[in-house]
């Protein structure tokens, strides 16, 4: 009976937590697997997140908002650029910042480019330490000392974002730093990204996935319809690239790779909206758009949508 008591005495928590870190330190892993479910996109290519995905997490103790960013990394294209603010933006306005560092590939020494984030940092800062089931304990304890000494860490937790050890811990560390408050969203929400956002996301990770070194940074999907019936939901995607070269790797001999990244998207789409989907994909060269801010922008989500409120605006 005193137990019950007890765990209705705690107080709910809630606020928003940014994961910054390296490109391919895991941070959409984790957000996925702490969420539940796939709200962000992982790939094998370093700096493939773009957008800050929102992913949140609602337990009996608490909700967490979680904010994944693009990988930390010297901006050189208007791409980049876009990129590092969003890193930047990301960090405004949040409760507890967590930092996250792909431990199996670390030497034994703290990272600066990170450290620097979290000593601008004015709020509550942990470190995750990810990977470390590729890593012997006798060469994570140096580590987690190095970065000990560089900071003072509200908690340092070792975690496999991929399998799953420690994630438990570190929601439990990340709830305890949390302020009280009441939920930011409904408790079976678990991203605040629009459908169509999603499913932009999606295309191009199949993209990713089957496409060749140069791709990747040189993709950009834009949804440009979406259209839902009763029975099906019609979505029509523009895979931007910037060379001629690209776009054949791209729809490849007699169009089987673009096939076969419909066919992967399309099976992932219709578990993820739990409905049949059609899907058409077109492919077009949109030369040196990462250079381009304009484009940039353009090839953004949130300027996407607004555009499609102007356009229902002044239809109405």
């Amino acid at each position: 009976m005193s137990s019950t008591v007890e765990y209705e005495k705690k107080s709910f928590r809630s606020g928003f937590v940014a994961i910054v870190g390296r490109p391919n330190a895991g941070k959409s892993t984790l957000v996925n697997r702490l969420v539940g479910q796939k709200v962000a996109i992982v790939t094998s290519k370093p700096q493939t997140t773009r957008n800050r995905i929102q992913g949140i997490v609602t337990k009996p103790e608490g909700q967490i908002v979680f904010i994944d960013t693009p990988g930390l990394h010297e901006a050189e294209s208007a791409l980049g650029r876009q990129m590092m603010q969003e890193v930047a933006a990301a960090v405004e306005g949040i409760d507890v910042l967590l930092l996250m560092v792909d431990a199996s590939r670390m030497h034994p020494h703290a990272d600066d480019l990170l450290l620097e984030k979290a000593k601008r940092f004015r709020g509550k800062t942990i470190l995750a330490l990810n990977q470390v089931d590729r890593l012997p304990k006798p060469k994570l304890l140096p580590l987690m000392d190095a970065f000990a000494k560089a900071f003072e860490f509200e908690a340092i937790v070792p975690i496999s974002a991929l399998k799953g050890a420690g994630c438990d811990e570190l929601l439990g560390e990340l709830f305890k730093k949390l302020p009280e408050g009441e939920p930011y969203f409904p408790e079976d929400q678990v991203t605040d990204q629009p459908e169509r956002f999603l499913a932009a996301e999606i295309i191009r990770e199949k993209a990713i996935q089957v496409m060749y070194h140069e791709v990747p940074y040189a993709l950009a999907v834009m949804i440009e319809k979406f259209e839902e019936t009763p029975k099906l939901l019609r979505i029509q995607a523009l895979m931007n690239v910037e060379r001629d070269s690209q776009k054949k790797i791209l729809i490849g001999h007699k169009g089987e790779m673009l096939k076969k990244i419909g066919t992967e998207a399309r099976r992932e789409l219709e578990t993820l909206f739990g409905t049949k989907i059609y899907l058409g994909l077109l492919v077009k060269v949109a030369p040196h758009w990462r250079e381009n801010p304009q484009k940039v922008r353009e090839l953004d989500w949130r300027f996407q949508l607004e555009g499609l409120a102007r356009n229902e605006e002044h239809e109405e």
